[in-house]
């Protein structure tokens, strides 16, 4: 029997392979996919090894770097060999990146492995979500828990961490024939990373700790700070970027910032507002902050990774939720008396988002188009009908729409 720990990774799509599971094998431990694709799996235990390709065009030869991840193994999650892994006495660690929604589908089979480390009396484990939401390991611990009897509930307090994190990477799709990849199960990232985990959530010999450390993971007592500042700078950033660039008529996020009048509006947005807000919120310090949002915005800039505006800017009622991206900042600054201008711009520039194939898209046209815009806004922010922030996304709501209609039209005219 190997004497690697072993981790098992729920989802085996672009961001398991090309996030996760390098940082978890780089750092010693087996890795196990867990996935619903039959012929996903097949092809991970066929070939026990992909590549992570490095699109960054600062990396050597034109952003061609290539890490090899091996002796990777794959399971179906549907099957019973799950709960065998999930029993293992060397697993030591459970990561998940399928979604939030689908944690409820993979907390059942969870709640099984559990019952089985304890019956087989395995030790201590600890499980973390890293999906793209404030508080997603928190949701798959109350979902694995409705599974759980109280002798296993028992057991899980004692030898079960559950550890929120805040996770940041762009893994944009990607076709392997267009980067000379030996293997389809090959994948493409940006350089930079951040995995950030509640600490002192984890258990283990040394509690606050993993017995077996992660590199590149960062430990904290202080998620909420940090979630904060992920999901109201990268993702505040990226979405107002990718809907200015998409009315507009840009189509990925590096030629969306290379935009003046674009990269005015996010510069403006995380400097002046958002970023305002979060120093005063969570006593950030303003130059290291500041630092901070311009790296963000050269990782935008990175033609070789070639985010999709529309990849960016799908989902938009979720993106324009109370706590979300866009509003979120936007209220944090109401609170410090801090004018929302460019914020403003951002939450109409998504209020003005057009495309078709994506059922929120068209949901929140036909809700603007039945309600009218004044009344929209304030269901849809809470910002009350006559306060300056509401004028300010009416205002610009009104601004962007002619500018669209002003480039449509050009558009027409040309072809």
């Amino acid at each position: 029997m190997s004497l690697k720990p072993r981790a098992i990774h729920f989802g085996a799509g672009n961001i398991g392979r090309g996030f996760i599971a390098p940082l978890l094998s780089k750092s010693g431990y087996h890795v196990v996919f867990a996935d619903v694709d039959k012929e996903l799996i097949h092809t991970i235990n066929k070939e026990k090894a992909y590549g992570v390709h490095i699109l960054d065009i600062s990396t050597d030869e034109g952003g061609k770097r290539v890490e090899e991840i091996i002796h990777v193994k794959g399971v179906l999650s549907t099957s019973d060999d799950i709960l065998h892994e999930l029993a293992h006495p060397k697993l030591k660690v459970i990561t998940t990146a399928v979604g939030v929604p689908i944690l409820d589908k993979i907390a059942p089979t969870i709640a099984k492995g559990i019952k089985a480390r304890r019956e087989a009396g395995g030790g201590t484990i600890n499980i973390i979500a890293c999906e793209n939401a404030i508080g997603a390991t928190a949701q798959l611990a109350e979902k694995v828990r409705l599974h759980l009897d109280a002798e296993d509930i028992a057991y899980a307090d004692l030898h079960v961490g559950f550890a929120n994190c805040s996770v940041d990477r762009i893994v944009p799709p990607f076709t392997p024939g267009e980067h000379d990849a030996e293997s389809v199960l090959d994948v493409g990232v940006e350089e930079f990373f951040e995995w950030i985990v509640e600490g002192p959530s984890l258990k283990g010999a040394h509690p606050g700790a993993l017995d077996h450390p992660i590199n590149g993971m960062t430990l904290t007592g202080n998620l909420a700070a940090y979630n904060e500042r992920k999901l109201f700078t990268l993702n505040a950033g990226h979405a107002i970027t990718a809907y200015l660039g998409h009315l507009k008529g840009l189509h990925t996020v590096d030629e969306s910032i290379a935009h003046p009048d674009v990269a005015a509006v996010v510069r403006g947005a995380l400097h002046h507002e958002s970023g305002a807000a979060l120093c005063r919120k969570h006593k950030f310090d303003e130059k290291a902050h500041g630092e901070y949002i311009e790296k963000i915005i050269v990782r935008f800039e990175n033609e070789a990774v070639k985010d999709d505006v529309v990849r960016v800017g799908r989902q938009p009622l979720r993106k324009l939720g109370r706590g979300d991206r866009l509003v979120g900042p936007a209220r944090m600054c109401v609170e410090y008396d801090i004018p929302v201008h460019n914020l403003a711009k951002g939450i109409a520039a998504a209020l003005l988002y057009r495309n078709d194939d994506d059922e929120q898209s068209v949901e929140m046209r036909n809700a603007i188009n039945d309600k009218g815009i004044h009344k929209y806004v304030v269901e849809l922010t809470g910002f009350e009908e006559g306060s300056d922030v509401h004028a300010h996304i009416l205002q610009s709501y009104n601004e962007l729409k002619f500018q669209a209609v002003e480039y449509c039209t050009i558009t027409q005219l040309n072809t």
